[in-house]
């Protein structure tokens, strides 16, 4: 599943999801005498800033290698997964392309995916990027893409709401047990307000009870991704959870089959006490859903054994040549991976332009380059950095995982799980975890 997405303004769709004949990649690698690109994720019109920031970095590289010609293409949401294989099977796909983590592996079995291993040392910023994420575009030790962002759930919370049921704003709950008796107190105010919330419906429950899971030290599927691991002690006791707040504590509220916009919306009208989520909901909620960031805080996720993390990033269209490889490559550099600089990453301008500054993620620099970003990052910071310390802190301590393969049909086996605890009473725990567990299985084994 992905994030809500770094730089969330982006709310139109894009004229590639209604014709893919428009939107293709052009392989012919020349244009007046210069290596050709298509790339796409270029933010819409409609999302004026960032598109004023893509358009003038892209504008500043083709300066600095003017024999490069850059042909974006606007998407929100970046990746529409119900055309994403048609285009690559039509040849239609840019030749620069994005894709979610999750699309990785996938890309590669299909055989639709550039092999980057004999060029990414071109790549100057390859080096310092974390290997957690390299090793995500890596399959068999070759190298098939280039991570951009990456993200880690945790748990965001209303310090207000923390401060007016006497709880300590500064000492978020960090065990499963801490979060359904802060939760409790806070649903305790009355007056609409919800402890603890989490999602039920279009696999969005799938997904966060996969991230509670890990959190418990549970995994999914099993190591080679052949089997369902779910019928354990740790699911059950994510579902136990989930079914106790609801019925016994009264603590998440009688609206249940929520989705992440009701979330962000409970949380930003200050109703909301606690759900998970990227820290890239943060700024959703304050321009989109009348939050302030005085009041929001991010915690690492609850239990300390482990987190779920996702992201994005490109891949190279098959049929590319070597010279438009190696343009891509450069424009990914120049775009992204240069800490400080880029779409992502000039503090400075994007500081000026009232885009926040000093979100702990992406952190996607490691060494040299990432105390680089941070120091400019930090400099230029217009959001109250001392609130997601505590995230930060504890994330060191997490194992981070992936999310697991066939990710959206899991999900969607699990989102029966969820929905049935919350909207049930006496719901039969170990039966939706026997009866999920087959499912999955199936699943694994239609491969």
């Amino acid at each position: 599943m992905r994030s809500t997405g770094f730089r969330r303004t982006l709310i139109a769709l894009s004229a590639c999801s209604l014709a893919l004949t428009a939107c293709g990649g052009s392989n012919d690698g020349s244009a007046d005498g210069k290596t050709r690109i298509t790339v796409n994720c270029m933010p819409p019109k409609s999302a004026k800033v960032d598109r004023q920031f893509f358009e003038e970095d892209i504008a500043s590289f083709e300066k600095q290698n003017p024999d490069i010609d850059v042909v974006a293409h606007d998407a929100f949401p970046c990746q529409d997964p119900k055309t994403f294989d048609a285009k690559l099977a039509g040849g239609q796909m840019e030749n620069v392309f994005y894709t979610y983590f999750t699309d990785a592996r996938h890309v590669v079995d299909i055989n639709q995916a550039a092999d980057l291993t004999p060029y990414v040392k071109e790549l100057k910023s390859y080096p310092t990027l974390q290997k957690q994420l390299r090793d995500i575009y890596t399959v068999d030790g070759k190298v098939y893409g280039i991570p951009r962002t990456g993200y880690s759930m945790g748990l965001i919370y209303n310090r207000k709401l923390f401060e007016k049921a006497g709880l300590d704003p500064d000492k978020p709950p960090m065990t499963w047990e801490e979060v359904r008796a802060d939760a409790k107190k806070i649903a305790a105010l009355g007056n609409g307000t919800v402890g603890y919330a989490d999602y039920s419906a279009q696999n969005q429950g799938g997904w966060h009870f996969t991230a509670e899971l890990y959190a418990q030290g549970g995994d999914v599927v099993s190591a080679d991704g052949k089997k369902a691991t779910i019928d354990t002690p740790e699911a059950r006791a994510v579902l136990r959870n989930l079914h106790d707040m609801r019925w016994v504590d009264d603590s998440m509220g009688s609206k249940q089959l929520l989705v992440i916009n009701d979330a962000q919306q409970m949380m930003g009208s200050g109703k909301l006490g606690m759900y998970l989520a990227a820290p890239d909901n943060i700024p959703i909620l304050v321009k989109e859903k009348g939050g302030n960031y005085k009041d929001l805080a991010i915690a690492p996720m609850p239990g300390g054994k482990g987190t779920l993390i996702g992201g994005d990033g490109y891949m190279f269209q098959k049929k590319d040549t070597p010279a438009q490889i190696r343009a891509g490559l450069k424009w990914l550099d120049h775009m992204f991976l240069t800490p400080g600089k880029g779409f992502l990453g000039d503090y400075v301008r994007a500081k000026k332009n009232d885009t926040p500054v000093g979100l702990p993620e992406p952190r996607l620099f490691t060494g040299a380059a990432d105390a680089k970003d941070q120091q400019v990052k930090k400099a230029n910071a217009n959001v109250p950095v001392d609130n997601y310390q505590t995230f930060l802190d504890g994330n060191q301590k997490l194992r981070m995982k992936i999310e697991p393969p066939h990710a959206q049909q899991i999900y969607s086996v699990l989102d029966g799980a969820v929905s049935a605890v919350l909207t049930k009473k006496d719901a039969d725990i170990d039966q939706l975890v026997e009866d999920a567990s087959g499912k999955i299985d199936s699943i694994l084994a239609r491969g």
